[in-house]
């Protein structure tokens, strides 16, 4: 039985269907994405500062903004989790594919709600399927990719810093990022961030973005 319609904290939610593609701007100030309602996908390999940006970006938005990261959402399995360290197998493929089911649902519910978001993964390029091709079944062909590319040697530095399950090694971190460099010529825009800080790589973002609400990528 539902609740009744006063309850305190009881909101009721539109369905959550696709998201359609932006609409081309009407004015100047339109051109500038900080007050759109939009969804975005930051993609980059492991140490390319995805989630960082991703937080920044969303922290400093005019309008409610999301960050969804897709490592937060596969962790939420504790017992039974599959970690892709332990050697890439039947289950961890069908966690990250789960992660990302649950990912663009809470997506689509977000933005159904008049909240943006900016979801982060390590998409490749050579898995156009389950990469690109599976994030616009899970939110829609309205989602804005993005490529966050720094230089080999500032992911292996980043990677460095970090401990527990999200450390990989350095020889994943080279083939990971070689991977990855086949966004170059896919149409999507790329940010090197290779000497850029965190608002300076966000300020870029919002500049890409301003431009990919003007013509939408194709992908």
């Amino acid at each position: 039985m539902p609740p009744p319609p006063d309850t305190t904290g009881h909101v009721p939610l539109p369905p959550g269907g696709p998201v359609a593609m932006p609409s081309p701007p009407q004015s100047p100030a339109a051109h500038d994405p900080a007050g759109a309602i939009i969804a975005v996908l930051l993609i980059g390999p492991a140490g390319a500062g995805k989630t960082s940006v991703a937080k920044y970006w969303a922290d400093h938005r005019r309008v409610p903004t999301a960050h969804i990261s897709l490592d937060d959402v596969r962790e939420w399995v504790r017992s039974g989790f599959a970690d892709p360290q332990s050697g890439w197998n039947d289950h961890s493929e069908a966690q990250y594919r789960l992660a990302r089911r649950t990912c663009g649902f809470a997506a689509r519910n977000f933005l159904a709600n008049g909240i943006s978001c900016i979801l982060d993964d390590a998409v490749f390029p050579d898995r156009p399927v389950v990469g690109l091709g599976g994030w616009k079944r899970h939110v829609g062909p309205g989602l804005l990719p993005v490529v966050l590319l720094p230089g080999l040697d500032i992911v292996l530095e980043r990677n460095a810093e970090r401990s527990g399950n999200r450390r990989l090694t350095d020889e994943e971190v080279a083939r990971i990022h070689g991977r990855m460099a086949g966004w170059y010529g896919s149409g999507l825009p790329i940010i090197d961030n290779s000497q850029l800080g965190i608002p300076e790589t966000a300020r870029i973002l919002g500049d890409v973005l301003a431009r990919s609400i003007a013509s939408p990528p194709q992908w």
